[in-house]
């Protein structure tokens, strides 16, 4: 149990180390049914942030490992509960027929000498006659049991009875012990012939254990008084969820970007840090879901409302605070899905995943409509692999993956067959090396107005209209999308743009380049592309994305997804961070 004093002290600590924000203070409620203690959290503090950095810093919550393994008819076996339950009390039966066999043994050798010993009270006179006539006690055994008919045992018990056993009181107990002793041989012979009076004795004796060495909970729970619904305190209003490319997330309301008219030069969307940048833009309302899929496989749940709210200027939160990912993964894709609890919309949209390897799994929303606080398997993920993309679909979509090589195929998403959460998924392309081949990218476009943006590690990119993918079979090696050469390197990157994105290119040495998607013409599908950034010696790509510039509503909103202020964009160049 954790010492009341040593927790917080501990969270003190944790707070003065700056590893605790948004505590205001400790309020110790403690009273007799236990150890409370109250922590007040700041205004704008975020409950889950604080708990979650109170899990991971402190001893609040310990997670331990068991490993069932237990002798099975001399074997070693790995139980589960059912199993586990199913074999203890068959252990527990067999002992309990292994020792009522033996009391009856030891009851009924007891009667028979309590028989014999009854026999010679009942003929006194003539057994102390024997005994006394007798030259020796063996000899005196062999005349009580020629005279009586008694067995050797029961003749020795009567040679070596003590006198004051022949009283009458003590003649007496006999009979009385002879009696009880009966009724022991005849309640354990009942035992052994009833299974449900055996399965009573176990049940019993297991409640006796409890009712001996159980003690009550030594941590406090309190239901809540009365059921309520988290969605009830927040309205439904529009936010704008961002992400930067390190894993910030934040929501601000829809209300702060003002009315611009169209041509402005817009308003910052977010303070990053000089190496990052707002890569994802999501237009939500505070009852909507957001999903994150992680490297390892790993699915995720996060309301609206619970993300934390920041102005158009502030960073954001890391995910990692957010939700409980494992120390060794990170967030990979993120999907918003606006209601969970309409049958319709689950049941008529599909998440689909791509691994690293190649493998394409297709999965009904509806199977992920049941939040857990610690993640589902959304995928399993093989030995070696690792999830690279999700996408939502209605069913209709065609599917694009490319890999490093420099091939790309195009397939319609009904030839991948729905399955389990917990599938592996199938082949969606055939890799050209298992061992140096990669799968860089997966996009999934419904209509024909986006284009094909493709990128090498050592600066050149093209962009092409997806007609000139041709349709082909799940599985395959698919087309070449760009002519790979020592010059161009290996495939990076393939996104789905349009005129209104701009390229945000990261290289290894930190320098990030933004131009814009509507300054490259479209290419035919197996050229080289062109030169998108002048790298440094030894310098490659290391991240590419795209970012939507401004997305104009009814309401005549602009919203800028990016901060204007970390590249130049008059002129798209190099800028060194």
């Amino acid at each position: 149990m954790v010492n009341k004093a040593e927790m917080i002290r501990k969270i003190a600590d944790l707070i003065n180390e700056k590893k605790l924000e948004g505590i205001s203070y400790i309020n110790d409620e403690s009273d007799r049914n236990g150890m409370r203690i109250v922590i007040i959290l700041k205004k704008d503090a975020s409950a889950n942030v604080v708990l979650n950095n109170l899990y991971k810093f402190s001893s609040l919550q310990t997670s331990f490992s068991v490993n069932n393994i237990a002798l099975v008819k001399g074997r070693p076996k790995t139980l589960n509960t059912r199993d586990l339950i199913h074999y203890f009390v068959k252990h527990r039966h067999e002992v309990v027929i292994r020792r009522t066999k033996y009391d009856l043994d030891q009851a009924e050798k007891r009667a028979h000498i309590l028989e014999g010993l009854i026999i010679a009270s009942d003929h006194i006179d003539e057994v102390i006659a024997i005994i006394r006539a007798s030259q020796t006690p063996d000899m005196a055994r062999e005349r009580l049991m020629e005279r009586f008919g008694l067995s050797e045992i029961q003749s020795r018990a009567i040679v070596e009875m003590r006198l004051r056993q022949l009283t009458g009181l003590e003649q007496e107990k006999l009979r009385a012990e002879y009696q009880e002793i009966m009724k022991v041989i005849e309640y354990l012979k009942s035992v052994l012939s009833n299974i449900d009076l055996q399965m009573k004795i176990i049940k019993d004796e297991l409640l006796e254990i409890k009712e001996k060495y159980g003690d009550k909970r030594r941590t406090l729970i309190i239901p809540n008084a009365e059921e309520f619904n988290p969605e009830d305190f927040y309205a439904d209003d529009e936010m704008v969820i961002t992400i930067s490319h390190m894993g910030y997330i934040k929501r601000t309301p829809l209300t702060e970007f003002r009315r611009q008219n169209r041509g402005g030069t817009g308003a910052k969307g977010g303070a990053t840090r000089d190496e990052d940048f707002i890569e994802h833009l999501y237009i939500a309302t505070m009852h909507n879901t957001m999903l994150f899929f992680t490297r390892n496989g790993k699915c995720y749940w996060l309301k609206v409302y619970a993300i934390p709210e920041g102005s158009r200027t502030s960073k954001g939160r890391a995910m990692q605070n957010l939700i409980n990912i494992e120390p060794n993964d990170n967030v990979r894709a993120f999907i918003n899905v606006k209601n969970l609890n309409d049958d319709e919309y689950i049941n008529n949209n599909f998440i689909v995943l791509c691994t690293t390897k190649g493998i394409i799994k297709k999965t009904s929303l509806e199977a992920y409509s049941r939040p857990r606080i610690n993640g589902v398997n959304a995928i399993t993920v093989r030995e070696g692999d690792e999830l690279l993309e999700a996408r939502m679909t209605n069913g209709h979509h065609h599917i694009m993956l490319a890999v490093k090589s420099g091939r790309a195929i195009r397939f319609p998403e009904a030839s991948v067959r729905p399955m389990g959460r917990t599938a592996s998924g199938v082949r969606g392309i055939r890799l050209a090396s298992e061992k140096n081949d990669i799968v860089i990218g997966m996009i999934t476009v419904e209509n024909k107005e986006k284009d094909i943006l493709v990128v090498s590690e050592k600066g050149y990119g093209k962009r092409s209209d997806i007609d000139g993918y041709r349709i082909t079979n799940r599985g395959g090696k698919g087309v070449k999308t760009i002519n790979v050469t020592e010059k161009t390197g290996t495939l990076i990157a393939l996104k789905d743009v349009t005129d209104n994105h701009d390229l945000m290119i990261i290289t290894q040495f930190g320098n990030i380049l933004r131009s814009p998607v509507s300054a490259l013409r479209v290419m035919g599908r197996a050229t080289q592309g062109v030169r998108l950034i002048n790298l440094k010696e030894n310098d490659i790509i290391a991240s590419v994305a795209c970012v939507l510039v401004s997305e104009e509503e009814e309401s005549g909103e602009k919203i800028i997804s990016e901060k204007n202020d970390i590249i130049p964009e008059e002129n798209g160049k190099e800028f060194d961070v």
